[in-house]
C-alpha cells in the first residue's frame, strides 16, 4: 500500500538517501570532472549552449544537501535525440519547452526510488512551475497508460502533467549519452535546451535545497 505524503514537506526518507548520495558524488565527481559527465564516446559542447558555461558556474554551488548528487556538465549540450509523447499522445522533444527552464525526470511505476519521490517533483511543480520552469516527468512502462495514471491519481499527483515513452527510447538515449544508469534520472536543461546538470537516483525535490537549485536555475 502507498503511502500519501504531504506535499510541500521533503521526505525524510529521501532526504536520508540524498545526504548518502553527497557522499557518493564526492568520488564520483572526480571520475566525472577528468571524463565529462556523459562522456560516452566523447561529450561536445553545442554551438548555441556556449552561454549556458555561466550558468553552469552559477548552479554547481548550490548543488549541496538534499540534491547534492546533482552534478554539472562538463559541456552544455543540446539533446536532441530525446523524443517522447506529450499529455496528448503526441511526439514531443525539448524544442517544445524553448523559453523554460526544465527539470526532466524518468520515472517508472515498478521503480520504488521513482515513486518515492514523486510527491516531492509534485510539490515542486505546484509551488514552482510557471512559464519560466516546469517539471517534466517522463514515464517510461511498457503498455499503455492506464497503469502510470492510476498510479500518480493514487498518491494525489495534481500538478505534474503525464509525459510518456512506452518504447523505453528516451532511457536508451541518455544511456548512450552516458546519462542514464538506472531509474530516476533527472536533468536540468536551460531555457534554451542545454544539459547544465544531471543525477542518477532520487532526491527529495520539494527540500529548500532543491528549490534554491531551481531558483538559480531560473535567475528568480
Amino acid at each position: 500500500m502507498t503511502t500519501r505524503k504531504l506535499f510541500g514537506l521533503p521526505s525524510l526518507k529521501l532526504i536520508a538517501v540524498a545526504a548518502v548520495a553527497g557522499v557518493i558524488v564526492g568520488a564520483a565527481a572526480v571520475y566525472i570532472k577528468e571524463a565529462g559527465y556523459g562522456n560516452a564516446g566523447g561529450e561536445k559542447a553545442s554551438a548555441e549552449c556556449t552561454a549556458a558555461k555561466d550558468l553552469v558556474e552559477t548552479i554547481t554551488p548550490l548543488a549541496k544537501g538534499a540534491v547534492a548528487a546533482m552534478v554539472a556538465v562538463d559541456a552544455p549540450r543540446k539533446l536532441t535525440s530525446v523524443v517522447f509523447n506529450g499529455p496528448d499522445g503526441k511526439p514531443v522533444t525539448l524544442e517544445n519547452f524553448a523559453g523554460k527552464t526544465v527539470l526532466l525526470n524518468l520515472w517508472a511505476t515498478w521503480c520504488v526510488p521513482c515513486r518515492e519521490e514523486m510527491p516531492a517533483l509534485n510539490a515542486l511543480e505546484k509551488e514552482m512551475g510557471s512559464d519560466k520552469f516546469q517539471v517534466v516527468a517522463v514515464n517510461i512502462d511498457t503498455g499503455d497508460d492506464e497503469k502510470p495514471r492510476a498510479f500518480l491519481s493514487e498518491i494525489g499527483v495534481d500538478s505534474l502533467q503525464l509525459y510518456r515513452d512506452n518504447t523505453i527510447g528516451v532511457f536508451n538515449s541518455l544511456k548512450k549519452e552516458g546519462l542514464a544508469f538506472g531509474l530516476p534520472v533527472t536533468l536540468l536543461i536551460d531555457d534554451k535546451g542545454c544539459l547544465v546538470s544531471a543525477m542518477n537516483g532520487p532526491a527529495a525535490w520539494d527540500s529548500s535545497e532543491a528549490k534554491a537549485l531551481i531558483k538559480g536555475a531560473t535567475g528568480s
